[in-house]
């Protein structure tokens, strides 16, 4: 859902210049993108960088400055997420370059990477629905589902304690995993929409009364694991964005959001799922190969998928109204195809 903006392309250029001058003396910007609309958890600029007869294709993601998704942005949390899993680890993120902390010179803070040439599947219209991803062969679908399932596997496994990725920890709403998750995510959605929440609320109820244990050391979750935060390059995943929920927590947290994304983009808008795509049943199964242990409590973090959606739904509900799309009566904000989905879900699980 994108916000409205205003930035002035040749301004933006000017005050990067003499910033990117710092790290590359004598760098001229001579192409600049800037967004007739930004997204609200972040603005993305893309540019291109010429320094000592070199070029360069870079990106500036700026932290939200309009209109926020999320309670609290943690959008320096994101860039050292990056800069780790760039520097010591194989997952394929886009090269990180630098990060300024002032608001001063674009309304927020901002950071640099390199950027990356590809196609991301669409949200909106969804990629089972329309766009790039509906016109390529079966198999390229096929390799589009399962490859970034090994990247995901690659990062479950990755050592927490020994990248120093403690600072993704958020002990100030209860114990690690499902405690702060479910903790913050009831604070997130009181802060999101003020109106009525009666499928959220009946799955935050169930999700309380049926609590899981989660018996394995947290490891790191990209917390927005899904097709549509990958570039891809004829199925071949080139990087993994949007790490601005990252968190701590049970793999199965995160393979859960992948599925349920899909089904909320295929039966959630009433469409039925491109051939190609393999079944979740099968999904699953690869992933506990993957992983190389069983997965727990599937159904469970299913249900805390659609949830923690639902909550992100109600805030672009709540946002429709403040830029008057919508009447500040619409139901939108807790009846839309996610909430739908959700109620679904629950009456099959209860």
């Amino acid at each position: 859902m994108p916000v409205p903006d205003q930035r002035d392309p040749e301004v933006t250029r000017a005050v990067l210049t003499t910033w990117l001058d710092r790290h590359l003396p004598g760098v001229r910007i001579p192409m600049i993108e800037t967004p007739k609309t930004s997204g609200f958890s972040s603005e993305t600029l893309i540019f291109d960088a010429e320094h000592e007869g070199e070029h360069e294709a870079l990106v500036a993601r700026v932290a939200p400055a309009h209109y926020q998704i999320f309670p609290e942005p943690r959008f320096e949390e994101q860039y050292r997420l990056m800069r780790t899993l760039d520097e010591h680890t194989d997952i394929p993120v886009p090269p990180i370059r630098w990060y300024e902390p002032s608001p001063d010179l674009l309304g927020a803070p901002f950071f640099v990477m390199g950027r990356i040439d590809g196609d991301v599947p669409t949200d909106m219209p969804p990629y089972h629905q329309d766009g790039w991803v509906t016109q390529v062969p079966d198999q390229e679908r096929t390799e589009m589902w399962w490859r970034p399932l090994e990247i995901l596997a690659r990062l479950h496994k990755l050592d927490v304690e020994a990248l120093g990725l403690g600072f993704l920890d958020q002990p100030a709403w209860g114990a690690t995993g499902l405690d702060q998750r479910l903790n913050y995510y009831e604070h997130y959605l009181h802060w999101a929409y003020p109106g009525p929440q009666e499928i959220a609320l009946k799955a935050l109820d169930w999700l309380k009364a049926n609590k899981i244990d989660e018996p394995d050391p947290p490891r790191l979750l990209w917390g927005d694991a899904r097709i549509g935060n990958i570039i891809f390059q004829k199925g071949e995943p080139r990087a993994v964005l949007d790490w601005e929920t990252a968190m701590l927590g049970a793999p199965e947290e995160d393979l859960a959001w992948y599925m349920f994304l899909d089904r909320h983009h295929s039966e959630g808008i009433g469409v039925p799922r491109l051939s190609g795509f393999p079944s979740y049943e099968d999904t699953i199964a690869r992933y506990e190969e993957l992983l190389g242990r069983p997965l727990r409590d599937m159904a469970y973090y299913e249900i805390l998928s659609g949830f923690k959606f639902s909550v992100i739904m109600a805030r672009i509900g709540q946002a429709m109204i403040d830029f008057e799309w919508i009447e500040p009566d619409n139901d939108f904000p807790y009846n839309n195809n996610c909430t739908q989905l959700l109620s679904r879900i629950l009456g099959g699980d209860q």
